[in-house]
């Protein structure tokens, strides 16, 4: 999967734009894509913006999915603010952390004009970005990781609040993850879509 494969779900997301980037090296990432309008990134580029950006520096310290207005980093030069006065007061900044497999980390801020993210909206983005990040993991097991993960935790007999908790993320993702594992095992419950794919060997 490439970002390009992406963009309508990015943009059905997303209408006041997004930017991702998968991979993110030393300097540059491997893939990037900017939807944002030229006016902000004017902005941002010649305020030197992106050295104050909440986004950017939760980014380095969390990994998930979080709406903006949940963001616990502080903003001194009023950053989101600023993407708020161009037309952007609602979003959501989503991270996929590196591992051994993949030793750098994939991330997107996405932008509403309207509302906040829905939840299920999060869940989808957080899908998202993890099979870009992790390549064709998705084809080789069946299963995102962010559905693996919740299987997982969830043939451990872990509660949905106990997922929530250990995966970061609110109770109606989980659901959110659990109901698209269910459809892409063809199973009836969560439990039968757990034991399947813990049989095939997927939730190691």
């Amino acid at each position: 999967m490439r970002l390009s494969d992406c963009a309508e779900v990015f943009a059905r997301i997303a209408p006041a734009g997004h930017y991702a980037a998968v991979r993110l090296g030393f300097f540059s990432p491997e893939e990037e894509l900017n939807t944002f309008d030229p006016d902000w990134i004017d902005h941002y580029t010649i305020n030197g913006l992106a050295l104050h950006d909440p986004l950017m520096r939760w980014v380095y310290s969390g990994s998930g999915a979080r709406r903006w207005s949940m963001l616990p980093v502080p903003d001194p030069m009023h950053v989101l603010e600023a993407y708020a006065a161009f037309g952007m007061p609602y979003g959501a900044v989503v991270c996929v952390t590196a591992d051994e497999a993949r030793p750098r980390r994939t991330f997107g801020y996405f932008a509403r004009p309207d509302r906040e993210l829905t939840d299920a909206e999060l869940a989808d983005l957080e899908t998202t970005l993890r099979a870009l990040h992790f390549g064709d993991a998705a084809e080789e097991t069946g299963l995102t990781r962010a559905q693996a993960d919740a299987l997982r935790l969830l043939s451990r007999g872990m509660r949905l609040k106990q997922i929530a908790f250990a995966l970061g993320i609110s109770e109606s993702a989980v659901k959110a993850r659990l109901k698209s594992a269910v459809a892409r095992m063809d199973a009836r419950t969560p439990a039968q879509a757990a034991s399947l794919a813990a049989e095939k060997g997927w939730l190691k």
